[in-house]
């Protein structure tokens, strides 16, 4: 799995349009193949900020996002709207569980493999 995650720094008076502007096209993002999660959200503590948040089954599948119509119009969108400053990074996931153990138990070690 392919996890993205990062932030993208807006004026604040513009981040609610860019939102609302951009909701057909993570809504048809989310339908791509491989596409587990595609979310944008606004940080209630930084005016202006975008929280980017992805997840993707595979490298095939991220490839395939990253050369369609729905990135390139994201890409479009976000540059009409001047952007302040974007982080956006991708990381590499080889084990994934839950937070909670079996019992209930919030846990920050790995448990269900050796």
């Amino acid at each position: 799995m392919i996890i993205i995650a990062g932030t993208i720094d807006f004026d604040p008076e513009k981040r609610e349009g860019v939102l609302l502007e951009a909701r057909d096209l993570i809504e048809e993002t989310r339908e791509q193949g491989g596409c587990r999660h595609y979310v944008w959200s606004p940080d209630v503590c930084v005016d202006g900020r975008l929280y980017v948040y992805e997840a993707w089954e595979d490298t095939p599948s991220l490839a395939a996002h990253l050369k369609g119509p729905y990135y390139k119009a994201m890409l479009a969108l976000i540059g009409r709207h001047a952007p302040r400053r974007v982080k956006v990074e991708k990381h590499r996931v080889d084990l994934s569980e839950p937070v909670y153990d079996p019992d209930g138990v919030p846990r920050a070690d790995f448990f269900s493999k050796p």
